[in-house]
């Protein structure tokens, strides 16, 4: 088989009406009130002209296509395969990002009707991945050529199949008849105008910090406006605000200087959080990974786990050291998770808008119910072996130096027990009709030998506690891998591991607390625990996306993904403290209002998801532009509530 791929790239011709201009202007001088009318329209027929010449040359240039392409949808090709051959095709397709997938039929092409004289059918290929075209001939199904490729988005191309001059040699060539369009310039735009307002935006506070604006200001207005004005958030980077701790965490019985680093990552998190989920442009990267691996969309959760565990550390250690009971503090962390898991049952079941609450469908894991449950684990196992002080100790015990881990051992302890545990029941448990230790996808997934054992263990265990319909319905897994089974990447098995996610983030807080102003200290321990992470990490994946003993995977919140995660989540909040707390290069602004409320912006993102300004009436719904605008300004719009609510020092607190 000889396979060969032809690109061409087709110019056509332009006409000009410059003449046809010269001669309606030059006879219509006479007339100065109507000149100017005259000149608009042959401006524009000229415009017209220029653009309808290419197309124009464009269709000549294939005189074999007489019917209508078929109208293209966001990230869709069209395709015209021709065949030339005696003997009718069969097409098929597999994504490249399918991984062990069985080819999925695209449809039949009929054989020429006569020597040179081409049957074609059209097709729509989907652009998000490469994809790689099987041809074989039917009925006796031999493979003709395979053609891997990655089709641009709106693109028209044809797939010439023809014998060579021996018939036993098939040629198949693709054609690009039009270009496809650049979906990716409106992110290009839209980072080129967020970065001119963050530069614009420091600017204007360098300028309002110089001695001489602030004299001018102090002259204009009152002396005690204008202070307040000038020692705003979005003026002075390195002010500390007093206020009460992480949302879903107790007010703190004495003022304490706040980290803003912490508030500016937990914000961080959260408007990447809200912009995914409102649709992210509608791009493949800003959505959920269809199974293993990782998209931008798969980090902001763990990492909202992580920053919520540095605070539960930070909050418990206060108010055991301002006299609170241990028992008081237990009773408060269980009625505020309580608290987290009826909200979150409530938002996730839209339809409490239209009526009671069904039983029969009401899906039960979700995202603040993770939240609570891993809130009240770690909060429950840092009351256990908290100190209450932490200047008295021993500075020449062996332990010392790694006090931050060693002083918490039994909470450590139990935190490998719950490990072990999420071993055995992957690798161990029993799933009937699955072998054991499956962590695929399901659906057509290895080469669809188990299409119903989407999750394996994690997916059996939530089917057979919570049952088929009080989960999650359409998983991320069913775009790619086809799969019909449902599945819940909030589930119950993965929620041990989300516990672990909260309490490496209680480890940065113990890290915090034990080396309290030594920033090179907390920076060094930070990129330790980053460096150790991640060595787990590359062993347990072996440095690959599927070949690993656990992949990572987020559907599935396996081991790998949360140490990932985690390495990324200590080198970031390294950095990020390095920058806001230590070096006051940046406020955290705009993070860091969204941050210091962030149950109330999730809640409410969620909530008014469908409303205006969050949400209109697009001119056209296949353009990732307007979907990428909708969302910006959607997400643009929750940063400026949570300004405008930390301005008036509202802060919901549970």
């Amino acid at each position: 088989m000889k396979k060969r791929k032809i690109i061409e790239k087709e110019k056509g011709t332009s006409s000009t009406l410059g003449d046809r201009v010269e001669k309606r202007t030059d006879a219509k001088m006479k007339r100065r009130k109507k000149n100017l009318d005259w000149f608009v329209l042959a401006v524009i027929a000229l415009v017209v002209g220029i653009c309808v010449a290419p197309l124009s040359a464009d269709i000549s240039i294939h005189p074999h296509r007489h019917q209508k392409l078929p109208v293209l949808k966001m990230d869709e090709a069209s395709l015209t395969i021709n065949n030339e051959l005696e003997s009718e095709m069969v097409v098929s397709w597999m994504s490249d990002h399918c991984y062990k997938c069985l080819y999925q039929p695209l449809g039949i092409v009929p054989a020429g009707p006569g020597p040179g004289m081409p049957s074609l059918v059209d097709f729509i290929v989907g652009t998000q991945h490469g994809i790689t075209l099987q041809l074989n001939s039917s009925p006796v199904s031999l493979e003709l050529c395979t053609v891997p490729f990655h089709f641009g988005e709106h693109g028209n191309y044809s797939l010439w199949v023809k014998n060579l001059n021996d018939s036993s040699v098939v040629s198949c060539s693709l054609v690009i008849d039009a270009d496809p369009i650049n979906s990716y310039v409106p992110i290009l735009i839209a980072f080129l105008l967020f970065t001119g307002l963050a530069v614009l935006s420091a600017i204007g506070g360098t300028v309002l910090r110089l001695d001489a604006v602030r004299s001018v200001l102090f002259r204009l207005g009152s002396s005690m406006e204008t202070e307040r004005l000038i020692n705003s958030e979005l003026g002075t980077p390195n002010r500390t605000v007093e206020t009460a701790t992480d949302t879903i965490l107790p007010t703190q019985s004495a003022p304490t200087q706040r980290l803003r680093s912490l508030d500016t990552f937990r914000g961080l998190s959260l408007v990447i959080m809200v912009f995914v989920n409102y649709g992210g442009g509608r791009y493949w990267f800003f959505r959920h990974e269809s199974w293993n691996g990782l998209t931008v969309a798969d980090l902001v959760f763990p990492w909202f786990v992580f920053i919520m565990g540095t605070s539960i550390a930070l909050s418990l250690h206060s108010l055991l050291r301002g006299g609170s009971s241990r028992f008081s503090l237990l009773r408060k962390a269980v009625w505020r998770s309580l608290q987290l898991f009826i909200i979150g049952l409530i938002i996730i079941n839209p339809n409490y808008c239209q009526g009671p609450l069904s039983w029969d469908s009401l899906r039960i894991p979700g995202v603040l119910q993770r939240l609570a449950w891993s809130y009240l684990v770690v909060a429950c196992l840092d009351l256990a072996v908290a100190k209450a002080r932490l200047d008295n100790l021993p500075m020449d015990a062996w332990w010392y130096p790694a006090r931050e881990v060693l002083l918490y051992w039994p909470a450590w302890l139990c935190v490998v027990v719950m490990e072990m545990v999420w071993l055995c029941l992957t690798f161990l448990l029993p799933v009937p009709g699955c072998p054991n230790g499956y962590l695929g996808p399901g659906g057509i997934g290895d080469m669809g030998l188990y299409p119903n054992c989407t999750g394996g263990a994690a997916g059996h265990i939530d089917r057979w506690l919570l049952g088929d319909s009080h989960i999650y319905q359409t998983p991320s897994s069913r775009g790619v891998y086809m799969t019909h089974v449902a599945f819940d990447p909030e589930g119950v098995l993965g929620s041990i591991n989300s516990v672990l996610m909260a309490f490496l983030g209680l480890q940065a807080g113990k890290v915090l607390l034990h080396h309290k102003d030594q920033h090179s200290s907390i920076i060094t321990r930070f990129l330790i625990w980053g460096l150790i992470l991640g060595v787990i990490s590359a062993i347990l994946t072996r440095c690959s996306q599927d070949h690993g003993f656990i992949p990572v995977n987020k559907n599935l919140w396996s081991l790998s993904y949360v140490t990932t995660l985690a390495c990324m989540a200590f080198v970031a909040l390294g950095l990020v403290y390095y920058i806001v707390d230590v070096m006051g290069w940046w406020s955290g602004a705009p993070f860091y209002y969204p941050g210091m409320n962030s149950i109330l912006i999730y809640v409410g993102h969620e909530v008014l998801e469908t409303y205006f300004p969050f949400r209109w009436r697009m001119v056209n719904s296949q353009s990732h532009g307007e979907h990428l605008t909708q969302n910006l300004v959607a997400t643009s719009c929750w940063v400026f509530i949570s300004y405008l609510l930390y301005r008036n020092r509202v802060f919901w607190k549970i």
